[in-house]
């Protein structure tokens, strides 16, 4: 398997802030031992922010993020900010570059990512040539921000060592270290997931949250009989005894609660997701939201994939077709894909996201940290079908 086999949204997000010319691109480069950013004296060089996953000795498959500074004066100066806050949003630890005087951007981004309980790392790019000025501003720092500031030249090799330490002591807890099954098996288990192959799975391959929970199953040396719906009871009858565990696709969770032995917990692939990315107990509350939905209700169907809709499409037809049946026609119903989230969500009643397989812990908890602070209840792909099709009841993790 190639080093970088591992999705991103699996990786620790490793991000580069700072002003524009304050060697974040030659940080990028230097700590991946390759020209992955263009470096320039010219300002507003880096544009769309540039990820880079590599394998980081100690740590792990990461992906490092170098951005643009949000305040050159160039005329797309404002679609560079927007681009750079949405890489802060899915950064698991920061590191804010300083190296001239004008230090306003840089303690703004420290105090952006304290906020958001984000670990940050300040950095002052020390070249030999100005190596007073840099301990002056260091001192300055220090005065401001109360911590520990290294200063190093970001063109030096010799540096990785030290980053990789730092990223050690500083790793985040909001990090998914734990795996999707891991809170609800016990090694040994024998599972059964449900895995209906339908026009909307890649020709010849299984979609990432089956792959996902499959290598976790077999990490923690548990049994899994895989099948698709219409093989669900042949394959109970198959073994000794009723699984530990049964996951299945949402769309088919009616008929699998109904077949479902006593003595088998069930949940769904989106459901297990939306513990490892997000927050369950939020989007549990976000069901109750929807049980006493008015009529005339604007819901936001967001999904983290961009994809062509399909016939049958599960964000843009079942779900809001099961929404109006359940509750009324009259309800108006939005829909976002990939990195677009309205800055707006307060006009929305609920927010209906995806498992969210294609991002990061940290850009899922941005996003319900800013319905909450509109006032919105957010919940999950797999716990509205559960409940729209009455089966939210026989779900149990």
């Amino acid at each position: 398997m190639a080093l970088d086999s591992t999705p991103r949204a699996n990786r620790l997000h490793l991000g580069i802030f700072g002003k524009v010319n304050t060697g974040k691109s030659t940080f990028l480069n230097t700590m991946t031992d390759q020209k992955a950013a263009i470096v320039s004296n010219i300002a507003g060089t880096t544009t769309d922010p540039i990820y880079k996953a590599m394998e980081l000795a100690g740590i792990g498959p990461v992906v490092w993020i170098d951005t643009a500074g949000t305040k050159d004066e160039t005329t797309l100066s404002a679609e560079r900010q927007k681009k750079t806050l949405e890489a802060a949003k899915k950064t698991d630890l920061a590191f804010v570059l300083f190296e001239e005087a004008d230090i306003t951007e840089g303690l703004a981004w420290i105090e952006y990512f304290r906020k958001k309980k984000t670990p940050v790392l300040p950095i002052i790019n020390q070249h030999t040539e100005n190596e007073a000025r840099a301990k002056t501003l260091q001192r300055t720092l220090a005065e401001k921000i109360k911590e520990p500031i290294l200063v190093l030249d970001v063109a030096n090799p010799a540096i990785r060592h030290l980053i990789r330490k730092k990223i050690l002591e500083r790793m985040p807890e909001s990090f998914e270290a734990a795996g999707i099954l891991d809170r609800y098996v016990t090694p040994g288990d024998v599972l059964m997931f449900v895995m209906p192959q339908d026009i909307q799975a890649p020709k010849g391959r299984l979609i990432l949250p089956q792959v996902q929970s499959l290598r976790n199953a077999l990490d923690l040396t548990c049994s899994v009989l895989c099948c698709t719906t219409d093989q669900f009871n042949r394959s109970l009858a198959a073994l000794k005894e009723a699984p530990a565990l049964i996951v299945c696709d949402s769309q088919v969770i009616q008929y699998v609660a109904e077949n479902c032995p006593e003595e088998s917990r069930l949940t769904t692939f989106s459901i297990l997701f939306s513990a490892y990315k997000g927050d369950l107990a939020v989007f549990r509350d976000g069901i109750e939201t929807l049980e006493r939905l008015p009529k005339n209700s604007r819901i936001l169907i967001a999904e983290a994939c961009t994809h062509a809709p399909m016939h049958e499409d599960i964000g843009r037809v079942k779900i809001p077709r099961l929404l109006k049946k359940k509750i009324s026609p009259d309800l108006v119903i939005d829909f976002t894909t990939g990195v677009d989230f309205p800055a707006d969500l307060a006009s929305y009643d609920l927010i209906i996201h995806c498992g969210a397989c294609m991002f990061n812990r940290k850009y899922v908890l941005s996003r319900i940290a800013e319905a909450q602070a509109a006032g919105t209840a957010i919940t999950n792909y797999g716990m509205v079908l559960a409940y729209l099709t009455g089966s939210l009841a026989a779900v149990n993790m």
